[in-house]
């Protein structure tokens, strides 16, 4: 019997590339063993099927940026879980082929209110990350809240102003009734636990939070566990 060899070299056996350009092959999806896609260059082969699509591309994975709806509380460890194949939202209208190579080396930035679920941006662009990381204080957040408690006299004009309580002052953000117990929220560059100080400020206790929008891209119908892909066209 044969001895097991690298995916990558069988792959250079029966291509005839080079060994930079095997791997490219695999890392980018193209090279399958007896149906199924294999992106691990080492992984190792002995007499199975090995096909190279015939749309194969030596380019190389282009990084990408997830959009994830995240469980409230959830760590770093739980979300890097959440970055499989299995987890991409069926009608995700961004969609590509999903690789591996998409899930490496993820940051996240603009993480969310502690106890808040929703939407979380990891990225393995460098621009993304820039933009995020140097401009994330003048993107707007939108947060939704479920809340208990009466709202004290004019509580939403005095958020719109700038609310001050007890020494100090909150910066001015925007604040609406979208429900009878459910209020909608847009704000700069949220400091930690600041929603919840600025309800109970007010006579409120938040029960839930959900962040919905970051700058001009929201979660909208993604569902929770789930993810999605950054469009071209989507700016924050």
């Amino acid at each position: 019997m044969s001895e097991p060899v690298r995916l990558s070299k069988r792959v250079i056996e029966l291509f005839g590339c080079s060994r930079r350009e095997a791997d490219l092959y695999i890392t980018g999806g193209w090279v399958s063993v007896d149906g199924q896609v294999v992106e691990a260059p080492q992984f190792k082969v002995e007499g199975q099927r090995v096909e190279l699509h015939p749309e194969a591309s030596l380019d190389p994975v282009e990084p990408v940026t997830l959009l994830l709806h995240c469980a409230a509380d959830a760590d770093n460890a739980r979300i890097q879980q959440s970055l499989a194949a299995v987890n991409h939202w069926s009608d995700d209208p961004h969609t590509q082929r999903v690789l591996h190579g998409h899930f490496l080396r993820q940051e996240q930035s603009l993480p969310l209110q502690v106890g808040a679920s929703g939407l979380v941006v990891l990225s393995q662009d460098w621009r993304t990350q820039r933009k995020l990381r140097e401009d994330g204080h003048k993107l707007e957040q939108e947060y939704l809240l479920e809340v208990s408690g009466e709202l004290a006299p004019n509580g939403l004009e005095r958020l719109k102003k700038g609310l001050l309580h007890k020494g100090v002052q909150f910066p001015p953000c925007k604040a609406s009734w979208q429900s009878e117990q459910r209020l909608r929220f847009a704000l700069k560059n949220p400091q930690p636990q600041q929603l919840r100080q600025m309800c109970a400020a007010l006579g409120l206790t938040v029960l839930a939070m959900k962040r919905i929008r970051i700058g001009g891209v929201p979660m909208a119908k993604l569902p929770l566990g789930q993810w999605r892909y950054l469009g071209e066209k989507e700016r924050f």
